[in-house]
């Protein structure tokens, strides 16, 4: 997928008039491209609607125009753009209660790196994490971290031709699997990879 430009932005007062209906679109977009593994973790796949749709946001907020300003907000998101031989996703860990969310984060140092996705016939493929910054310490691990999946030939080729993906996590304090992922999110992922 092709990286964001200032070209592909809307201005802030263009943005502000169709933010209603771009909103509506990138939410109906992300229902599709989301993974839930258990009831406290689920992967979010970004590509470049759904980022395009953040720096938006970052920009609406903090009132930025300055192309240096832009640049920045580009600079952070576009990594997260998959560039077709990877998935990439925000994997977050959801624990309503402050205390509860404190004790499963320490139990659950290094899950980041027991997540996993796989092709049908192929091997699990786990993912790199959080390349900008550590964000798991001797204490805890992080509720936030970034993965991307990388796939080889053969897997993409099978999964784009309609193999089944599933996907899981295998720590000593969390395992679940989904096997296979529904349909429809299969179809949405398999556009990450191109034509």
């Amino acid at each position: 997928m092709d990286k964001l430009t200032h070209k592909d932005l809307y201005s802030l007062e263009e943005y502000a008039r169709i933010r209603p209906e771009f909103r509506a679109k990138v939410l109906a977009h992300k229902q599709h491209r989301k993974i839930h593994l258990g009831p406290n973790a689920t992967l979010y796949f970004e590509d470049r609607l759904t980022l395009q749709y953040q720096v938006q946001e970052m920009l609406r907020i903090e009132r930025v125009f300055e192309p240096e300003g832009i640049d920045d907000e580009l600079s952070a998101y576009n990594p997260l753009i998959p560039d077709g031989t990877n998935l990439k996703a925000t994997f977050m860990l959801e624990f309503p209660d402050i205390e509860e969310r404190r004790r499963r984060l320490a139990e659950l140092i290094g899950i980041e790196q027991r997540v996993w996705l796989q092709v049908e016939g192929f091997d699990r493929v786990t993912p790199i994490c959080n390349e900008d910054l550590d964000r798991t310490t001797d204490e805890k691990t992080s509720s936030v971290h970034f993965a991307r999946f990388e796939f080889t030939p053969a897997m993409i080729e099978a999964f784009r031709g309609g193999a089944a993906l599933s996907a899981g996590i295998d720590h000593d304090h969390y395992r679940v699997s989904v096997e296979p992922v529904d349909a429809a999110t299969a179809e949405a992922l398999r556009a990450d990879f191109g034509s």
